[in-house]
């Protein structure tokens, strides 16, 4: 069966350009102008993570899969044997397959690969104090622990859908994508083969939309300092610090200037193909603060 290597990125529609780079410089990620569009990168990956396009209302453009190299001869033929109908792409995101998902969401796939992501420097978590493993001696930590976040790469996005089972069917039939876990009726949560636990995932609404990007980072004081300098621009409302269920990662998240939310993360549970996914009836966080009225409320108006 044919299966994706990885989320590369998302694009989205925004009111204006300058808030979503403004926006996006605050959180610790580097933005260029690439024709009419912005794209976003990483410090830790030479690739667009996200791509922001200018429109009248913000929504999700589209999301972005990696593919074999060479691989798209196939994929198309796997795609309209699904009856699935081939789009021209974007101008402002040329290349690859595109075409709609069961609730029109734009679906993009890429042969350019997964570009590899830059080791977390030596002042992480890797150099922790734990228990009783101490790697740490004759270091003040605290020195170092200051530092601005500076986001290794994408590591997974959630967006609503109205129908979590239908989505799950859909992404696993066309893509590939497998089961990582579920909490029933509030969230689904798929991978992309061994490696993250998941990298793709659905929430509950009436209609699409972008519910939440996730950006690895290298530790705890990453997280909690993004936090900080977030509310220090202006981006004042968030949830965290806290460590989730399933996933199993540390978390902050921030909500963006158009109702979605973007999450610094860290220590996320690694998966093989041994992996066997459960259904869970459990909270999303094992600690965290009280999660905001409005976490899973979709302000989005759905695909154009």
């Amino acid at each position: 069966m044919l299966r994706v290597k990885g989320l590369l990125h998302y694009g989205l529609q925004v009111p204006s350009l300058d808030t979503g780079a403004s926006f996006y410089n605050a959180f610790g990620l580097e933005t260029a102008e690439r024709g009419n569009a912005v794209v976003i990168r990483c410090d830790g990956r030479e690739q667009d993570q996200t791509v922001l396009m200018e429109g009248p209302t913000k929504r999700l453009h589209h999301v972005a899969f990696a593919v074999e190299p060479d691989s798209l001869p196939e994929w198309q033929q796997h795609l309209e044997g699904l009856g699935l109908k081939l789009l021209d792409a974007p101008a402002d995101v040329p290349g690859g397959l595109w075409f709609r998902d069961h609730e029109s969401n734009l679906v993009n796939l890429r042969d350019e690969g997964l570009a590899p992501w830059r080791e977390f420097g030596t002042t992480d978590a890797q150099d922790a104090n734990i228990g009783d493993r101490v790697r740490r001696i004759d270091q003040a930590r605290w020195l170092t622990a200051t530092e601005k976040p500076r986001p290794q790469r994408l590591g997974h996005m959630l967006i609503f859908s109205s129908d979590l089972d239908a989505s799950e069917a859909f992404y696993t039939r066309t893509l590939g994508l497998g089961l990582s876990d579920r909490i029933p009726g509030m969230a689904t949560f798929m991978n992309s083969g061994p490696g993250d636990h998941h990298v793709f995932g659905f929430v509950p609404a009436a209609q699409p939309g972008l519910h939440h990007s996730s950006w690895m980072v290298a530790d705890i004081d990453q997280i909690a300092m993004g936090a900080r300098n977030m509310a220090a621009a202006g981006y004042t409302k968030g949830w965290g610090l806290g460590r989730h269920t399933l996933g199993s990662n540390l978390f902050h998240y921030v909500q963006d200037p158009w109702g979605s939310w973007i999450e610094y993360s860290g220590d996320m549970d690694r998966i093989t193909e041994d992996w066997k996914p459960s259904d869970w009836d459990c909270p999303a966080a094992v600690w965290c603060p009280e999660m905001p009225a409005d976490f899973i409320t979709n302000q989005e108006q759905g695909p154009a």
